[in-house]
């Protein structure tokens, strides 16, 4: 008897259809690239290719296999095809055929290729190799390189200045500096990424975004510009956008190390952690980066954020082992514990430092200043700079007390800056005027109010009353003296409000203010009050030297005219 047999139909409805595009062999060559199989790689790069012909990284990828293989000459030919016939503004392709040409023993078509390269890249991402690929062919041809000018040199000493004032958190002095070399230079790609970060870190976002595209009108393909591209759609919400050039950048793995970092903190940004942990594992394995404790928190970061809380704890412990004075290890093992024992995990940034609200708490309000190693860090600076812009009122106030803190030139700008926000909370224009006077700010300074704006005297407490007597001042100096150790910039500000309000409502008929520490312990009693803090007339009055029916007397003046006891009842029905 003959077996039934089973329709074609049936047979093909079980078949499952396979997606077999670009992305596809693309995902198949790194892979074969990470175990080693470069023959395997460079038939998936190959098909690629075919099915994204005018993608000039997929002939990039063919050509470093190519190169990597030995096979030279077919490597500058997937490099021919970029410059001639997709991208000619990918000059770094120069630099390669260049590198090609040398492991061939072709010295002078090296050296034309390297000549085009110095003249014609304006990114210098290869600068330091194609000088010492000059000295080998210099040595090789006997002969010096005739070189007329290295584009990417042309400013070169101030971007470098620029790149280190944003690697110190100096953000403003950074885009000054970026802005000139650009208006002088319009095509120096590498300064106008960095003015957009800097744009970016100050919370400039149109200003980085407009950057941005300028970057990418002359260059399609730079890395930098996509990645900061990318971060800006983030920022925006602009999800279509930014999920279209997520799928661009994951589909690339660069060689060079800078590039590599770059893609891997960006996909972290991005909420790729996947893929940010096997750009930060892949950095891990060269010898001159895996003894960096910063890279192994951000690649356990990346590990933690995928729940992969059993790598991630391993790499804690690395960074422990790496950096043992320092104190971030040890949080975020913590928290892994707590974790195990129940706790609700939650994602976590990339930053090599504590999470802001916790370096707050750790900081305290009555101490002398900001560590240093935090104090300096670019990325704390840069937390403090976003916070201002886009933080809530309690977060912007934070700012303002750890800018007093920090004491530099940058905050001074930084706060000068935000006293031109029409839209801020005139209490946060204050208290950023408090700080800018205890800097030493002593010149009047404008200041937006709404839809006027006033010059205003930041060497003196804010008020309405036309002078501003030195024995005033003398009891304020001395209040804060007193209370600067133990109280947070609100309580002083308040301070500064309440004797200002206490001599507006009595002018002009105000009292001979003869009896300083009565004065000053009096408004520090009544602030004490104010903000809950448990404090009596005996302890106030021991540390001005008077007696405690002084600090009651003056203390029950202050309220009979400012009725402060009366507003502690409507915003504390407790207080008595």
């Amino acid at each position: 008897m003959k077996e039934k047999q089973q329709p074609e139909e049936n047979m093909q409805r079980k078949v499952l259809p396979i997606s077999m595009d670009a992305g596809f062999f693309f995902e198949r060559a790194v892979s074969s690239l990470d175990r080693r199989h470069y023959d395997k790689a460079l038939k998936y790069f190959r098909k690629a290719v075919e099915f994204e012909p005018n993608n000039p990284v997929n002939h990039c990828n063919m050509a470093g296999i190519l190169s990597e293989m030995g096979n030279y000459e077919d490597s500058n030919a997937a490099l021919a095809v970029v410059l001639e016939e997709i991208d000619p503004s990918m000059t770094e392709c120069y630099f390669y055929m260049a590198n090609n040409y040398a492991n061939m023993d072709m010295f002078e078509e090296a050296e034309e290729a390297l000549i085009t390269y110095l003249e014609q890249d304006s990114n210098g991402q290869f600068l330091l190799e194609a000088e010492e690929m000059m000295d080998l062919l210099q040595y090789e041809l006997d002969r010096p390189t005739q070189i007329k000018s290295i584009k990417v040199m042309e400013g070169v000493v101030e971007h470098d200045k620029a790149r280190e004032l944003l690697e110190e958190g100096k953000f403003t002095q950074a885009v000054k500096l970026l802005e000139d070399i650009v208006e002088k230079k319009p095509d120096f790609m590498a300064a106008r990424n960095n003015l957009a970060l800097g744009y970016y870190y100050l919370g400039l976002f149109p200003k980085a975004l407009d950057t941005i595209h300028e970057v990418l009108e002359a260059e399609p393909g730079n890395l930098h510009g996509l990645c900061n591209l990318a971060i800006l759609y983030q920022h925006a919400g602009e999800l279509a956008r930014l999920s279209e050039l997520a799928v661009r950048l994951s589909k690339i793995v660069p060689f060079h190390q800078e590039h590599l970092f770059k893609l891997a903190t960006t996909m972290g940004i991005l909420g790729q952690h996947g893929a940010a942990y096997g750009h930060f594992k892949r950095l891990l394995q060269n010898e001159d980066m895996k003894y960096d404790p910063s890279l192994s928190h951000y690649a356990a970061v990346a590990a933690y954020n995928t729940g992969n809380y059993e790598a991630a704890n391993s790499l804690w412990h690395q960074v422990k082992r790496l950096d043992p004075d320092g104190e971030l290890a040890d949080f975020y093992i913590h928290r892994l514990e707590l974790i195990n024992a129940g706790a609700e995990p939650y994602p976590i940034s990339y930053q090599y430092h504590l999470p802001f609200e916790e370096q707050f708490k750790q900081w305290g309000s009555g101490i002398d200043g900001i560590p240093a190693e935090i104090r300096e860090n670019p990325m704390v600076r840069s937390s403090f700079f976003w916070a201002l812009r886009h933080g809530d009122s309690k977060t912007k106030l934070q700012v303002i007390q750890a800018f007093g803190l920090i004491a530099d030139l940058e905050v001074e700008e930084a706060l000068k800056d935000f006293l031109l926000e029409p839209e801020e909370d005139p209490y946060l224009k204050d208290a950023a005027l408090f700080v800018l006077r205890s800097l030493g700010v002593n010149k009047p300074l404008p200041v937006c109010w709404g839809e006027t704006t006033t010059i205003v005297d930041p060497s003196r407490v804010a008020s309405k009353l036309p002078i501003w007597k030195s024995e005033w001042q003398e009891v304020v100096d001395l209040a804060m003296k007193q209370m600067k150790r133990s109280c947070d910039l609100s309580q002083q500000l308040d301070l500064e409000t309440l004797w200002a309000e206490f001599l507006t409502l009595l002018y002009p008929n105000t009292p001979a203010i003869t009896h300083i520490e009565g004065w000053a312990a009096a408004l520090e009693y009544l602030i004490a009050k104010m903000h809950r803090r448990s404090v009596t007339y005996e302890t106030i009055a021991e540390r001005y030297g008077i007696s405690a029916s002084t600090v009651r007397r003056y203390a029950s003046r202050i309220d009979e005219v400012c009725g402060v006891k009366e507003k502690m009842k409507n915003i504390f029905p407790s207080v008595q």
